[in-house]
């Protein structure tokens, strides 16, 4: 029996549990019926035997059957007896309407008469044989008779049984429906979490997944508003001073002045151009960390290798002796592009900041099954009391020399943080600048 197409729970698990019932209330049918049948046939075949035994002490000796004996034809035996003779001669008949034949096989047999079905018992007595017989369509009536007066009370229980089945579907989906319109009332901006009391344990994991899913929403969506308030703060200075330089050049009187005015407007534009890249990098490592992207197995020291790479330029053009001290090896679970980032930001802080000659080292050490990446300089280091706040955004210590955004190491924290790992500022004891140190949990 195939089900009807639903994409319905509570109806599939009705429509399988009516099925169930109904099905099994044949079943139940058929085995009573049967059952009922078997029972009857041993009563009777009993009731056969004890009628044919009971016949044998005062059974009559001599003449055959009086022809003139007839049964009336209203009457009717559940149990028809013949006596015949040893010679075939039939002395007695109990109904004219159920002639058997004889039958010289002594104990049970069954015959065809009359149109019907005949279970026969033959019993030898002396000089003669007593055969008693039943119709079995009598059996069979009465098998029937029984196997409904069985049957009948859960027939009428069936009903009942269903309306059962149907409020105990429906109150163990009731969470399910709990938890829908709990989610149908929602605002678009609403994302605090769903109730989790009171669910059964099928729909607890769910419930509990879907709010892990409102929370990386929630994180993404502040990430995003963040960044938003983020570039329309920081951005507003350096489109003024961009406007303010461009009026500058329009002003110009002569060549010198244009040239300085034409200066200062690139250096304007490299400015806002590093802020909007450092903007979007930060938006984008503040978004992975809020959709839990997939962390896969990285070599720090192959990273650390191609982030010297590319900071070789910016280190050459200081002339800072760029290195890397120590790379031992070591595998973290993380995301390349985002560590990339990480070192490169590192090594372009301390290649800004150490002065001209100056030393720079990358270095990758093992320790307690850890994996310690750091950065050495050799540049005038961070006052103790600034080491924590320069890893917030926008911050930069006062009387800093250069341009900068005060993202760099806002987008170290939030890459260190994407990988559980910890960022700390100290000083370097090697070079006496700063060690800016991420602390990993390594693989291997």
């Amino acid at each position: 029996m195939s089900l009807p197409p639903s994409h319905s729970l509570r109806g599939r698990l009705l429509w399988l549990l009516l099925v169930a019932i109904i099905f099994l209330a044949g079943v139940q049918a058929v085995i009573a019926y049967r059952t009922a049948l078997a029972e009857a046939d041993v009563i009777f075949d009993y009731q056969m035997q004890q009628m044919a035994m009971s016949l044998r002490p005062g059974l009559p000796v001599g003449g055959g059957l009086d022809e003139s004996y007839e049964t009336k034809d209203e009457e009717n035996f559940d149990f028809v007896i013949q006596v015949w003779t040893a010679d075939g001669l039939r002395v007695f008949q109990s109904s004219a309407r159920a002639e058997l034949p004889q039958r010289a096989v002594l104990g049970f047999s069954t015959v065809q008469a009359r149109g019907t079905t005949y279970r026969l018992f033959s019993v030898a007595a002396g000089a003669q044989v007593i055969q008693v017989a039943q119709d079995m369509a009598a059996r069979r009536e009465m098998a029937g008779t029984l196997a409904l007066r069985t049957v009948s009370p859960m027939v009428l229980m069936v009903p009942l049984l269903m309306l059962v089945v149907w409020w105990v579907v429906s109150a163990s989906l009731a969470p399910v429906s709990r938890v829908r319109r709990q989610i149908a009332t929602r605002q678009a901006d609403e994302l605090g979490e769903l109730s989790e009391d009171d669910l059964p344990d099928e729909i607890r994991p769910l419930v509990h997944e879907l709010n892990l899913l409102f929370h990386r929403v929630r994180q993404a969506f502040d990430a995003q508003n963040n960044f938003v308030a983020d570039a329309a703060h920081e951005l507003r200075s350096p489109l003024a001073a961009l406007k303010l330089q461009v009026q500058g050049l329009r002003r110009a009187a002569d060549d010198a002045t244009r040239d300085v005015a034409i200066n200062r407007l690139n250096a304007g534009i490299d400015r806002a151009t590093r802020l909007v890249e450092q903007l979007l990098v930060l938006a984008r490592q503040q978004s992975n960390s809020a959709l839990g992207a997939k962390a896969v197995p990285i070599d720090l020291t192959t990273l650390a290798r191609l982030a010297l790479a590319d900071a070789a330029g910016a280190a050459a053009a200081r002339q800072i002796d760029l290195g890397l001290a120590q790379a031992d090896p070591g595998i973290v679970m993380g995301h390349e592009e985002a560590l990339r980032i990480l070192m490169r930001n590192l090594l372009d802080n301390a290649i800004k900041y150490t002065p001209v000659g100056g030393t720079v080292n990358l270095a990758i050490r093992g320790e307690d099954g850890q994996t310690l990446l750091t950065v050495d300089d050799s540049g005038p280091g961070i006052a103790a009391e600034d080491r924590q706040r320069v890893l917030d955004r926008f911050y930069r210590v006062a009387g800093t020399e250069g341009s900068g955004s005060g993202l760099g190491l806002a987008i170290v924290k939030t890459i260190a943080d994407l990988h559980q790992a910890t960022l700390s500022i100290d000083r370097s004891e090697s070079l006496g600048g700063l060690r800016a140190t991420v602390t990993f949990t390594r693989v291997s």
